[in-house]
């Protein structure tokens, strides 16, 4: 009788003992998401430096991931998996609009907090948005800013009818497409050049493809939007929000911290926002005839 009171007894230590870690503690980290633009293997590497940095600077530890896709990013927020998230702004107004996560810091790059979207193509027979009537195209993801909404919205100011349209997942991907010919043309994000050389995502495959400039050109580029925020889940307690943001403030102070921003979302650092920095975006979404929510029906 003993060994089994002793046995039922060890389970319910063992989950009274799990329920009082505190979230920041080893034992129950801060989970840190990651949209997944582009090579999950980048980010996550990439993402350890960031992991690092926090934990030395706040004491509370952190735990990287790189969800799926854009909308589990989203989802995620909403069910408490995640706590925190760097992404993309469609996706952040879609996780404020659902769960009520809210945006307190923006990317800045070399001074700009802003970015666009882009048409690429290897086609010379495509000089214009017209020519890509009933060709077929690669985007991003439903809820790609720069991959799918703000180049949804210039095909349909143009009146063009694309011939079929596939979601090849994240950025990278969409650039191999089109330089291997899989695709007529496809949208992916496009920041400012840098002492004249591009920082779109072309980049992002120049180690596989050390042509891409020269074989993938920019056929066009959409209007620009505010840069991706950093989110934070709906009651995340306030003063482990500050001490967080504080420290991504300061992580591209150092060499490291700088090559691993860059490296992640091609940022120099951050500066504070509010939701109502990215009211320019939901006016976006109401010109192209949709709300949020429609991203992923």
């Amino acid at each position: 009788m003993l060994k089994k009171i002793f046995i039922l007894v060890i389970p319910m230590v063992f989950l009274a003992c799990t329920a009082k870690e505190e979230l920041g503690s080893k034992n129950k980290p801060i989970q840190f998401a990651l949209v997944p633009g582009q090579d999950s293997a980048v980010l996550i590497e990439n993402g350890k430096s960031l992991e690092t940095w926090i934990q030395r600077q706040t004491g509370l530890y952190v735990k990287m991931q790189v969800p799926v896709n854009f909308i589990a990013v989203v989802e995620s927020l909403g069910s408490q998996r995640v706590d925190v998230a760097i992404m993309n702004p469609f996706g952040y107004l879609l996780a404020h609009e659902k769960y009520g996560a809210q945006a307190f810091l923006m990317g800045v790059n070399r001074g700009h907090s802003e970015y666009w979207g882009q048409i690429i193509t290897r086609d010379p027979k495509i000089r214009k948005l017209a020519d890509l009537n009933g060709k077929k195209f690669a985007f991003v993801d439903p809820a790609s800013t720069s991959g799918y909404v703000l180049p949804a919205k210039l095909l349909k100011d143009a009146n063009v009818k694309l011939g079929e349209a596939i979601f090849a997942g994240k950025h990278d991907s969409v650039v191999t497409m089109v330089y291997q010919g899989r695709v007529d043309a496809g949208a992916t994000y496009h920041t400012l050049p840098e002492d004249g050389v591009p920082q779109d995502a072309r980049r992002l495959v120049i180690r596989q493809f050390p042509d891409v400039y020269d074989q993938v050109r920019i056929l066009a580029k959409t209007s620009s939007v505010p840069s991706d925020p950093v989110v934070f889940r709906k009651d995340f307690p306030e003063e482990m929000r500050k001490k967080i943001v504080e420290a991504l403030k300061s992580f591209p102070s150092t060499p490291e911290g700088e090559k691993a921003l860059k490296n992640l979302y091609h940022l120099t650092g951050f500066k504070d926002c509010t939701d109502k920095d990215y009211n320019h975006v939901r006016q976006i979404l109401l010109d192209i005839g949709k709300n949020v929510q429609d991203l992923v029906k």
